[in-house]
Protein backbone atom coordinates (compact mmCIF):
# COMPACT_ATOMS: atom_id res chain seq x y z
CA UNK A 1 0.00 0.00 0.00
CA UNK A 2 1.39 3.44 -1.23
CA UNK A 3 2.00 6.83 1.15
CA UNK A 4 2.43 9.38 -0.40
CA UNK A 5 3.05 12.86 1.66
CA UNK A 6 1.82 16.18 -0.10
CA UNK A 7 2.93 19.73 0.79
CA UNK A 8 2.63 18.29 4.65
CA UNK A 9 3.65 20.99 7.26
CA UNK A 10 3.22 21.08 10.98
CA UNK A 11 4.33 24.03 13.24
CA UNK A 12 3.92 24.61 17.21
CA UNK A 13 3.95 28.28 17.93
CA UNK A 14 6.89 29.97 15.73
CA UNK A 15 8.80 26.36 15.61
CA UNK A 16 8.78 24.06 12.35
CA UNK A 17 8.25 20.30 13.44
CA UNK A 18 7.81 19.08 10.24
CA UNK A 19 7.71 20.10 6.12
CA UNK A 20 7.65 18.16 3.89
CA UNK A 21 6.55 19.35 0.33
CA UNK A 22 6.54 15.71 -1.30
CA UNK A 23 7.26 11.91 -0.54
CA UNK A 24 6.30 9.22 -2.00
CA UNK A 25 6.85 5.61 0.10
CA UNK A 26 5.91 2.65 -2.24
CA UNK A 27 4.23 0.00 -1.74
CA UNK A 28 6.15 -2.64 -0.05
CA UNK A 29 8.73 -0.94 0.47
CA UNK A 30 10.36 -0.93 4.15
CA UNK A 31 12.05 2.39 4.77
CA UNK A 32 13.88 3.53 8.06
CA UNK A 33 13.60 7.17 9.65
CA UNK A 34 15.97 8.52 10.95
CA UNK A 35 17.15 11.75 12.79
CA UNK A 36 18.28 13.24 15.99
CA UNK A 37 15.68 14.24 19.11
CA UNK A 38 13.34 16.93 17.33
CA UNK A 39 14.11 16.14 13.76
CA UNK A 40 10.44 15.54 13.35
CA UNK A 41 10.32 11.40 13.18
CA UNK A 42 7.57 10.91 15.58
CA UNK A 43 5.23 14.06 14.05
CA UNK A 44 5.33 12.56 10.78
CA UNK A 45 3.79 9.20 12.30
CA UNK A 46 1.13 10.87 14.35
CA UNK A 47 0.39 12.71 11.13
CA UNK A 48 0.31 9.41 8.77
CA UNK A 49 -1.76 8.21 11.62
CA UNK A 50 -4.07 11.37 11.72
CA UNK A 51 -3.12 11.64 15.52
CA UNK A 52 -2.28 14.67 15.13
CA UNK A 53 -3.51 17.35 12.75
CA UNK A 54 -1.09 19.13 9.45
CA UNK A 55 -1.42 23.09 9.65
CA UNK A 56 -0.96 22.22 5.53
CA UNK A 57 -1.06 19.57 3.13
CA UNK A 58 -2.24 16.16 3.66
CA UNK A 59 -1.31 12.55 3.69
CA UNK A 60 -2.80 9.93 1.21
CA UNK A 61 -2.71 6.43 1.66
CA UNK A 62 -3.77 4.25 -0.59
CA UNK A 63 -5.05 7.18 -2.02
CA UNK A 64 -7.17 7.92 0.84
CA UNK A 65 -6.73 11.31 2.59
CA UNK A 66 -6.27 10.08 6.04
CA UNK A 67 -7.58 12.64 7.90
CA UNK A 68 -10.90 12.47 5.73
CA UNK A 69 -14.48 11.24 7.16
CA UNK A 70 -17.06 10.03 5.98
CA UNK A 71 -19.15 13.01 7.07
CA UNK A 72 -17.05 14.82 4.60
CA UNK A 73 -18.57 13.54 1.93
CA UNK A 74 -14.69 12.62 0.07
CA UNK A 75 -13.45 9.10 2.11
CA UNK A 76 -14.10 7.17 4.58
CA UNK A 77 -11.86 6.13 7.52
CA UNK A 78 -11.05 2.48 5.55
CA UNK A 79 -7.58 3.22 6.14
CA UNK A 80 -7.22 2.20 9.38
CA UNK A 81 -8.49 -1.63 8.72
CA UNK A 82 -5.31 -2.04 7.16
CA UNK A 83 -2.71 0.01 9.27
CA UNK A 84 -0.85 -1.83 12.22
CA UNK A 85 1.28 0.96 14.48
CA UNK A 86 2.62 1.52 17.80
CA UNK A 87 3.70 4.72 18.33
CA UNK A 88 4.24 4.89 22.02
CA UNK A 89 2.93 3.33 25.86
CA UNK A 90 -0.41 5.06 25.33
CA UNK A 91 -1.35 2.89 22.58
CA UNK A 92 -1.78 0.52 25.20
CA UNK A 93 -5.10 -0.08 27.70
CA UNK A 94 -3.47 -0.78 30.94
CA UNK A 95 -6.20 -2.70 33.14
CA UNK A 96 -6.12 -5.19 30.43
CA UNK A 97 -4.29 -8.75 30.61
CA UNK A 98 -2.44 -9.16 27.23
CA UNK A 99 -4.85 -11.80 25.95
CA UNK A 100 -8.08 -9.66 26.19
CA UNK A 101 -5.97 -6.51 24.64
CA UNK A 102 -5.26 -8.77 21.85
CA UNK A 103 -9.27 -10.15 22.00
CA UNK A 104 -9.95 -6.81 21.82
CA UNK A 105 -7.92 -5.66 18.83
CA UNK A 106 -9.00 -8.96 16.80
CA UNK A 107 -11.94 -7.51 17.40
CA UNK A 108 -12.20 -4.49 16.05
CA UNK A 109 -10.04 -5.68 13.03
CA UNK A 110 -12.54 -8.49 12.45
CA UNK A 111 -10.44 -11.14 12.92
CA UNK A 112 -11.94 -14.56 14.61
CA UNK A 113 -10.44 -15.48 18.19
CA UNK A 114 -8.61 -18.71 16.70
CA UNK A 115 -7.43 -17.01 14.31
CA UNK A 116 -6.19 -14.72 16.83
CA UNK A 117 -4.62 -17.60 18.78
CA UNK A 118 -3.10 -18.94 16.11
CA UNK A 119 -1.32 -15.55 14.66
CA UNK A 120 -0.03 -15.19 17.98
CA UNK A 121 2.31 -18.38 18.15
CA UNK A 122 4.48 -16.60 15.85
CA UNK A 123 5.45 -14.02 18.29
CA UNK A 124 6.21 -16.99 21.08
CA UNK A 125 10.14 -16.38 20.28
CA UNK A 126 9.41 -12.60 21.32
CA UNK A 127 7.08 -13.05 24.41
CA UNK A 128 9.79 -15.89 26.04
CA UNK A 129 6.69 -17.31 28.03
CA UNK A 130 6.48 -13.70 29.91
CA UNK A 131 3.36 -12.18 28.37
CA UNK A 132 0.51 -14.47 27.87
CA UNK A 133 -0.94 -16.99 30.87
CA UNK A 134 0.56 -14.25 33.29
CA UNK A 135 -2.38 -12.92 34.65
CA UNK A 136 -1.30 -9.25 34.59
CA UNK A 137 -2.26 -6.26 33.57
CA UNK A 138 -0.24 -4.14 30.94
CA UNK A 139 0.66 -1.81 33.61
CA UNK A 140 2.40 -4.07 35.89
CA UNK A 141 4.59 -5.50 33.26
CA UNK A 142 8.39 -4.01 32.72
CA UNK A 143 8.57 -1.31 29.92
CA UNK A 144 10.61 -3.87 27.80
CA UNK A 145 7.62 -6.43 27.75
CA UNK A 146 5.30 -3.39 27.37
CA UNK A 147 7.06 -2.60 24.45
CA UNK A 148 6.58 -6.48 23.11
CA UNK A 149 2.80 -6.10 23.43
CA UNK A 150 2.42 -3.16 22.15
CA UNK A 151 4.59 -4.33 18.55
CA UNK A 152 3.01 -7.66 18.97
CA UNK A 153 -0.17 -5.88 18.78
CA UNK A 154 0.22 -4.04 15.39
CA UNK A 155 1.64 -7.19 13.68
CA UNK A 156 -0.54 -10.15 14.48
CA UNK A 157 -2.74 -8.02 12.19
CA UNK A 158 -1.23 -8.72 9.41
CA UNK A 159 -1.30 -5.57 8.15
CA UNK A 160 -0.91 -3.69 4.66
CA UNK A 161 0.67 -0.69 6.11
CA UNK A 162 3.05 -1.28 9.45
CA UNK A 163 4.03 2.23 11.19
CA UNK A 164 7.01 1.88 14.81
CA UNK A 165 8.10 4.82 16.52
CA UNK A 166 11.25 3.41 18.29
CA UNK A 167 10.50 -0.41 18.14
CA UNK A 168 13.95 -1.23 19.73
CA UNK A 169 13.61 0.94 22.48
CA UNK A 170 13.79 -0.91 26.29
CA UNK A 171 14.45 -4.54 24.37
CA UNK A 172 17.44 -7.02 25.50
CA UNK A 173 19.35 -7.57 22.46
CA UNK A 174 18.22 -10.85 21.72
CA UNK A 175 14.58 -9.44 21.59
CA UNK A 176 15.68 -6.64 19.34
CA UNK A 177 17.23 -9.32 16.88
CA UNK A 178 13.96 -10.89 16.86
CA UNK A 179 11.83 -8.23 16.50
CA UNK A 180 13.88 -7.08 13.35
CA UNK A 181 13.52 -10.52 11.74
CA UNK A 182 9.86 -10.63 12.30
CA UNK A 183 9.81 -6.74 10.62
CA UNK A 184 11.66 -8.32 7.36
CA UNK A 185 10.02 -11.77 7.67
CA UNK A 186 6.84 -9.17 7.26
CA UNK A 187 7.81 -7.26 4.49
CA UNK A 188 8.90 -10.05 2.41
CA UNK A 189 6.20 -12.42 2.95
CA UNK A 190 3.12 -10.26 3.25
CA UNK A 191 4.52 -7.37 1.05
CA UNK A 192 3.64 -5.38 4.00
CA UNK A 193 4.51 -1.42 3.44
CA UNK A 194 6.64 -1.00 6.64
CA UNK A 195 7.72 2.60 8.26
CA UNK A 196 10.13 2.47 11.34
CA UNK A 197 11.46 5.57 13.21
CA UNK A 198 14.54 4.41 15.27
CA UNK A 199 17.96 5.84 16.83
CA UNK A 200 18.96 2.70 15.88
CA UNK A 201 21.22 2.70 13.05
CA UNK A 202 22.48 -0.75 13.26
CA UNK A 203 18.80 -2.44 12.65
CA UNK A 204 17.69 0.13 10.91
CA UNK A 205 20.44 -0.26 7.99
CA UNK A 206 20.52 -3.65 8.88
CA UNK A 207 16.53 -4.46 7.55
CA UNK A 208 15.89 -1.14 5.34
CA UNK A 209 15.32 -0.76 1.97
CA UNK A 210 15.68 2.29 1.87
CA UNK A 211 16.66 5.17 4.83
CA UNK A 212 15.69 9.21 5.63
CA UNK A 213 17.17 11.34 7.28
CA UNK A 214 15.45 14.45 8.92
CA UNK A 215 16.50 16.95 10.68
CA UNK A 216 14.86 19.69 11.77
CA UNK A 217 11.46 19.02 10.45
CA UNK A 218 13.01 18.65 6.56
CA UNK A 219 14.15 15.67 4.79
CA UNK A 220 17.44 15.96 3.68
CA UNK A 221 18.78 13.01 2.50
CA UNK A 222 16.61 10.01 0.46
CA UNK A 223 19.07 7.22 0.62
CA UNK A 224 18.94 4.08 -0.86
CA UNK A 225 20.12 1.20 0.88
CA UNK A 226 21.31 -1.96 -0.64
CA UNK A 227 22.78 -4.42 1.41
CA UNK A 228 23.17 -1.57 3.98
CA UNK A 229 25.04 1.14 1.51
CA UNK A 230 23.79 3.84 3.60
CA UNK A 231 25.23 2.98 7.04
CA UNK A 232 28.65 4.53 6.09
CA UNK A 233 27.12 7.97 4.90
CA UNK A 234 24.90 8.09 7.87
CA UNK A 235 27.62 7.43 10.28
CA UNK A 236 29.72 10.27 8.30
CA UNK A 237 26.44 12.80 9.31
CA UNK A 238 25.68 11.69 13.07
CA UNK A 239 29.61 12.16 13.57
CA UNK A 240 30.20 15.31 12.16
CA UNK A 241 26.86 16.30 14.72
CA UNK A 242 28.60 14.64 17.68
Amino acid sequence: MELQIQNLKKCYGEKVALDLPELTIGSGELVGLVGNNGAGKTTLLRLILDLIKADEGRVLSGGVDVSATAASGRESETWKSYTGSFVDGRFLIDFYTPEEYFTLIGRLYGIPQDTVDTRLKDYEQLMHDEILGTHKYLRDFSEGNRQKIGIIGAMFINPKVLLLDEPFNYLDPSSQIVVARLIQKMNRELGTTVLISSHNLSFVSDISSRILLLEKGRLIKDLPNNEGSAAQELNNYFNAEA
